[in-house]
Parts: structure tokens; sequence; C-alpha cells
């Protein structure tokens, strides 16, 4: 089924506007996102073609089944929660049905981890963020020779340096490994090319040194030493990092280029907000999507603050998010058995 669906078979309970725009940071260049709640054709719900989500390709509409709209409110899942406490003004339409579902039977102090617990998230990618920004990884991939080293009395040089130093090929040489040495290898040198000697690697792309069989009372010319454990934690970052490069949003990227602070700023300014949020709903034990700090935010989403104060701010409250967990009088978890008899009614409702 598609949105369109939906929409003409007269399945939608619920539709908002969602994102910027219902938490009043929305600027003039900001998208119109959409969120819904939905119910199933008789014969799907009750057949073999239950479907809990339906989205668009961008996935900036999304519109959830009413269970599993009830089982999200039941985790205080943020974007579930945001969704039922949408601004009158952000209310496209809403079914009769969906005043038995209200805001207050449900927020209770699993905000704590997933709200806050999400924001953390957000901070470790936003570390990660900052790390790709200000150290960008060549195009051109490394080779496992790049990780290898020659032992010279008590220091190492490089592979590639030793091999030029004394005009030899990696090709012509044969590794054995050095017994209770991991990762520590002879080196024997084939000058006349008959001895069929491995070399150090076979091919540009191999993750691990070649050994070879080598003749009784050959002489070593060396020994070398391979960080295969560096090699692996390279190429995966290399991968992530041109991962993030083919599907990063480039106007995004563009606008965290400008303010040179090397973060993404929106993602910053949705970590804090989530993390305000969350100490809003311990302190107060409600929930208000609608920012009183709109142009703090949108300062944070310009760029116009520093990483490490942003880090620290968020630090701060997430102790004070602590603090209110102490004392709040919300319920641990939402009451479950109250949510699953709203949810009959609603169905019986609905299908009967």
């Amino acid at each position: 089924m598609t949105i369109q669906d939906l929409k003409s078979q007269n399945l939608i309970l619920f539709e908002v506007i969602s994102g910027s725009r219902s938490f009043g940071l929305n600027t003039p260049t900001s998208d119109t996102d959409l969120k819904g709640v939905y119910y199933l054709p008789k014969e799907k719900f009750f057949g073999l073609e239950y479907i809990p989500q339906i989205s668009n390709e961008t996935n900036d509409e999304v519109y959830y089944e009413i269970g599993r709209f009830v089982e999200l409110l039941l985790k205080n899942n943020p974007n579930i929660l945001e969704i039922l406490a949408s601004p009158e003004d952000c209310i496209l339409y809403k079914h009769p049905l969906m005043e038995h579902l209200q805001l207050d039977d449900f927020l209770s102090k699993l905000c704590k981890d997933s709200f806050a617990g999400y924001a953390v998230t957000q901070i470790k990618k936003a570390r990660g963020l900052n790390k790709k920004i200000v150290n960008p990884l060549p195009k051109e991939k490394k080779s496992l020779l790049d990780f290898c080293y020659v032992l010279e009395g008590y220091k190492t040089i490089t592979v590639s340096a030793f091999l030029q130093q004394h005009n030899l090929k990696q090709e012509q040489i044969g590794l054995v490994d050095l017994p209770n040495s991991k990762g520590t290898f002879a080196m024997f040198y084939d000058h006349e090319k008959t001895l069929g000697y491995k070399g150090i690697i076979q091919k540009e792309t191999s993750n691990e040194v070649s050994l070879s069989s080598i003749r009784k009372n050959e002489k070593p010319i060396g020994y070398l030493s391979c960080n295969q454990d560096g090699y692996s934690k390279y190429c995966k970052e290399y991968t992530e990092y041109w991962n993030w490069i083919e599907k990063r949003n480039e106007e995004r990227y563009n606008t965290n280029q400008k303010h040179g602070k090397n973060y993404d700023s929106k993602n910053m300014m949705h970590t804090i907000r989530l993390l305000q949020t969350a100490e809003q709903i311990l302190a107060a034990g409600k929930l208000n999507i609608r920012v009183s700090n709109r142009e703090e935010l949108l300062d944070i989403k310009a760029g116009n603050k520093e990483y490490d104060d942003l880090l620290e701010m968020a630090d701060n409250l997430i102790a004070s998010i602590e603090t209110h967990y102490q004392s709040s009088n919300l319920p641990e978890k939402p009451d479950e058995e109250k949510a699953v008899r709203t949810l009959i009614k609603i169905r019986e409702k609905l299908y009967f």
C-alpha cells in the first residue's frame, strides 16, 4: 500500500506537519514533513498482509498503523510522542477516535533513555562526523604494504623505504612465520626469480601477507613486522568515510564547511533540543514540542557555537536530566494494560 492508497480509502486517523515546522524551528528553506496514523482495511488487518508502517521514497512522509503507533508510544519513542504532542496549528486531520489516546497516559520515566539515550547516540555521531571533516581520507586506498615495517636495530622503517633503499622488489621476497611472534616474519630474497617466492602481498587488495616455502640454509635479508589490526581498522574507516561522502547531504555539508566549526550543526541543534525536551518532560511531567528558545537553537544550527562548548552544554543537560529523573513524579513506564484496552476499543469502533 502507498500513502495515496491510505488517503483515497479514507484510512487516515491522524495527520500532522512534523519536524522543524512543529518545533517552531522552520526557516524559509525548511521542508514540510508529514507524519500520521492509519488503520488497515479489514481484509488486510485480519488476513496475512499486516503493514505496520508506510512511507514515501524520501522518508519525509511516514505513517504508522494504529497498533504500531501505540506500541511505540508505550516505548516512549521520541518521534511518536512528538506526533501525539503536535501543536494545534500543525494538525491537518484528527479522527475523533484519536481522542482516546492522551499524551499524559504515555509520558513516563522511560523518556530519560528514549530521548536522552538517542541524543547521546547523536553526540557520538557528531564526534564521528567531526573526525571525518577534520581528517579526510584520500581516495586512493592504502594497501597492506603501508602497514608493514622492517626492523633496523632499535627502530623500524617502512617496507617501501627498505625496498627502495636496497633496490629490491616486494614480489621477489619470501616470508616465513617466526614462532611465538605474532605479525613478525623473516624475509628472504629471490634475486634470480627462480625460487617461486610469493612476495609480501600477491595483489594490492590482499588482506594478509603471503608465506613462501624457503630452502634450508637460505639467509634472511631482514625481519618484517605487519600491523594487521591497524590495516583492518583503516579499511573500516576508509569504507565508512567514503560511504559518508557518497551519501552526505551536500547542501548541509556545504553549510557546515561555511561556518568552519567542523561539526554537523543541524545534527547538534536537534541533539540539544532532544536533551532539553527530556529535561522538560522529567522536570514538569509535560511535553511541549514548540520550543521557547528558537533563536538559541537556530544559532547552533548556523554554526555560531564552538563544538566543545556544545559538548559541555550537552553534558550539563544530561546531568540535569539525571537529577530530575530521581525526583520525577512520572511513572516508571506507561500503563500497558490501559493502552491495550484503549487500542481494542478503537479497533472495535473501526471494524465492527
